[in-house]
């Protein structure tokens, strides 16, 4: 067999290199050169014919000879699990799982493949003995008697293994650990694992093998390695939380079969990672008296209305400048809103200290958090708590006004379910229909939302 004809390319400005320097000739930028494999010039013909994953050969078509067919899944049996991944398996679809060292990415994995008795599975494993993997079965009393093991990290070798055993469902543990044996770099570089997914990924098109790779994350939290890792796949799940604690978020930030940013809420027990029917129940504090600083929202993850509870803390700043601390939200809005309330409602914040915190550990992105946010502030300035039996949300604009937010009418069925009785919603969220046992108050402005509640 022919060597494999190495080359380097510069992150930078794209410039190819025969060997590798530590500047690039080209742009001037230091360590920017990866290395990549060279495609021969005899390997592309002059009249090539280019064939897809499924082997047909490339043609133009017009859309509507194109015949759809529905592409059936097949249920985990883990019911947060299909929420996340869309309603289930795939078959040829490639999942990218990432998280923090022990929140739970191989046992939830290793509970989907001992959950599915009749689909043939292997589960690939880089890091762990096959004695490690069994043993972590037998502690979670899983039934694993049909479940197929390999310990490998050599990509063509995992490859034509799982050509022989024909799996449906395979399972990479982890991709940082594989490397292919025509570059010379180490297993865990850049190189490696883009070339490495690249074979795994054309290998799951080809045998309609559905496939979990199992990601690393950096400090930042975000999947180590290549970006364009995360556009090879077909689906990238987070797992969130801490490694600590009781309860997990599986949260998809990319899906071509389902919504995204759908959100599944596991509790992690002595026998695994259990799904939560109700997620609202662990987000609220439920106090036994009224307290300061508490508000409770209607976020939206996905298709699924959460109940959170925004919890803030207003205190006089002995510092030279206040400060604005955020878990869960963004730092910059608080910063934002705080000049909106005033300037608009005529409260002053500039010598305290605000903190914010979203309980459970979720993180809100939307803005329907503005309002209930301002009046946690406020109620914890002015040591006034709030009913607990109100629900707030709305995006607050920077001239005052209160802005509509979507689903507004679902999010609101949504708190009559949990016993709540008032509702603080923007003007034009407010219902058509009265919704049964709830009063819902409607504010086209800060002003009113203010003088509704405090």
């Amino acid at each position: 067999m022919a060597k494999t004809k190495l080359q380097y390319y510069c992150t930078a400005c794209g410039s190819v290199h025969s060997k590798w320097n530590g500047q690039c000739s080209d742009c001037g930028a230091w360590n920017t050169l990866e290395e990549s494999i060279a495609a021969p010039a005899s390997a592309v013909p002059k009249n090539p014919r280019f064939t897809g994953y499924a082997g047909e050969p490339a043609s133009i078509r017009s859309i509507k000879e194109i015949h759809i067919q529905e592409d059936p899944r097949t249920p985990t049996g883990v019911q947060e699990l299909d929420r996340v991944l869309g309603g289930g398996l795939v078959a040829g679809s490639v999942v990218l799982i990432g998280g923090d060292p022990g929140i739970g990415k191989s046992t939830i994995l290793l509970q989907t493949l001992c959950d599915l008795p009749q689909i043939t599975s292997l589960y690939v494993t880089g890091e762990e003995s096959l004695q490690q993997v069994s043993l972590r079965a037998r502690r979670l009393g899983l039934n694993a008697d049909h479940l197929r093991l390999l310990t490998e990290t050599g990509v063509e070798t995992v490859i034509a293994l799982a050509q022989a055993e024909k799996p449906q469902i395979m399972v990479i543990d982890s991709i940082q650990t594989l490397y292919t044996e025509q570059l010379q770099s180490a297993p865990g570089s850049v190189s490696q694992i883009r070339e490495s997914a690249a074979q795994l990924v054309r290998f799951a098109k080809q045998t309609q093998t559905t496939l979990f790779i199992v990601g690393h994350v950096t400090k930042e939290g975000t999947l180590a390695g290549p970006r364009v890792l995360e556009h090879m796949v077909d689906t990238v799940l987070y797992f969130e939380g801490d490694p600590g604690g009781r309860y997990r978020i599986l949260r998809a930030v990319k899906n071509r079969f389902g919504a995204v940013n759908e959100l599944g809420v596991f509790a992690m027990t002595e026998q695994g990672l259990k799904g939560v029917s109700n997620p609202s129940a662990i987000f609220l504090s439920r106090h036994e008296e009224p307290v300061s600083g508490s508000a409770i929202m209607v976020t939206r993850e996905g298709t699924r209305p959460l109940l959170v509870e925004v919890q803030a803390l207003v205190d006089t700043s002995h510092a030279g400048h206040a400060r604005r601390v955020t878990l869960g939200m963004e730092q910059n809005r608080l910063a934002m809103l705080l000049a909106v309330l005033h300037r608009h409602g005529g409260i002053s914040m500039y010598d305290q200290d605000v903190f914010i915190n979203i309980v459970g550990g979720v993180k809100i992105s939307e803005t329907a958090a503005d309002l209930p946010l301002l009046l946690a502030a406020l109620s914890s300035f002015r040591s006034r708590p709030l009913p607990a039996d109100v629900v707030i949300f709305g995006e607050v604009g920077l001239a005052g006004e209160i802005r509509p937010i979507p689903n507004g009418e679902e999010r609101l069925r949504e708190a009559a379910k949990h016993g709540f009785k008032q509702a603080i919603v923007p003007k034009a969220n407010k219902p058509h229909q009265p919704i049964q046992g709830m009063k819902v108050t409607a504010v086209a402005r800060l002003e009113e939302a203010m003088a509704a509640l405090m």
